[in-house]
């Protein structure tokens, strides 16, 4: 056993573990690539700007940190407290839990964190885009009301209708009209397949979960509906991005090069398969979830590759 104290340069590391994992980065995926695809589509029709883009990655990050760290301020002493099953994606970060971050600091990060986006927003408003209030508001309101009393749309089965809009199309829609100054179905339709694939990941982080939200009184849509039956939603939710490409392209004259996304249907069928044979093991469930998350990952890279393609190569 290694009796010897930490080394400086050991400490500092350890500390910034613990920030990265009380905000979650690594899945800010699921936040900044819609943005990425708004701003490829923007690309392609002749408007792009590096500094709003940036400042848009910015304070959407912020909202999405923001509703990370609340999250886990009112789960800890609820379900993530009972949770016996907590999974590298699921059970929350646990950080309050495991004491290393007081509950008090959490809900002060996430209140930096909310106001950071709220600042973002207020530069587009006064920039000569007055609508960022509209969709910006939703949003914030989307990331506190999900999980903070006495709302909690989390416990009330309609959290995961909120992640699809608020992780979906809203950030497309959004993003691609603080670009462009304009708002279009396309770019609002855009959001849709990682919306689906957004809303699968909190899904089938849900299974593992299910006895600790059930006994917390968490009551969202697999508690409510119950392990077996949720295999059928998760099912449809992992496909449903496929036929959805087909509408963009053939519906809203997008590039066909965004069919490329269709090369990662087998990680989805494989995700799909998993959760079918496994949906009542919870450590089984867990190569479900890091395959539903590199689809989402992966989906959404190559829809941005194949907007791109669209403009670079005619």
């Amino acid at each position: 056993m290694n009796l010897q104290p930490a080394t400086c340069s050991q400490q500092p590391l350890s500390a910034m573990n613990t920030y990265i994992r009380a905000l979650r980065l690594p899945f800010l995926t699921g936040s900044l690539l819609p943005v990425l695809q708004a701003a490829a589509l923007a690309y392609g029709d002749g408007s792009f700007g590096g500094l709003n883009l940036l400042l848009i990655l910015i304070g959407v990050g912020a909202l999405h940190t923001a509703g990370n760290l609340i999250n886990d301020y009112y789960d800890t002493p609820g379900s993530d407290k009972v949770n016996r099953y907590p999974t590298p994606f699921s059970g929350g970060s646990r950080v309050i839990l495991d004491n290393l971050l007081s509950a008090r600091w959490v809900w002060w990060a996430s209140t930096a964190s909310f106001a950071l986006a709220v600042v973002i927003g207020l530069i587009f408003v006064f920039t000569g885009r007055p609508y960022v209030a509209v969709v910006g508001l939703l949003g914030l309101l989307a990331g506190l009301l999900y999980s903070a009393n006495p709302t909690q749309f989390m416990s009330r089965g309609l959290g995961e209708i909120i992640i699809f809009f608020a992780f979906g199309p809203l950030i497309t829609w959004g993003t691609y009209y603080v670009l462009t100054n304009q708002f279009t179905t396309p770019a609002f339709f855009l959001g849709f397949p990682l919306g689906f694939l957004i809303t699968a990941i909190i899904w089938i982080n849900e299974f593992p979960d299910y006895e600790a939200d059930k006994g917390a009184g968490k009551r969202n849509l697999v508690v409510r509906l119950g392990l077996a039956p949720s295999r059928w939603i998760y099912a449809v939710l992992m496909l449903a991005p496929f036929p959805f490409l087909l509408f963009l392209v053939f519906g809203q004259k997008m590039s066909s090069w965004m069919l490329l996304a269709w090369l990662t249907l087998p990680l989805a069928l494989k995700g799909i398969g998993i959760c079918w044979r496994h949906y009542g093991e919870p450590e089984r469930v867990v190569p479900a979830q890091a395959l539903t998350i590199q689809t989402h990952l992966a989906l959404g890279l190559l829809m941005v590759l194949g907007l791109l393609l669209s403009h670079w190569v005619r």
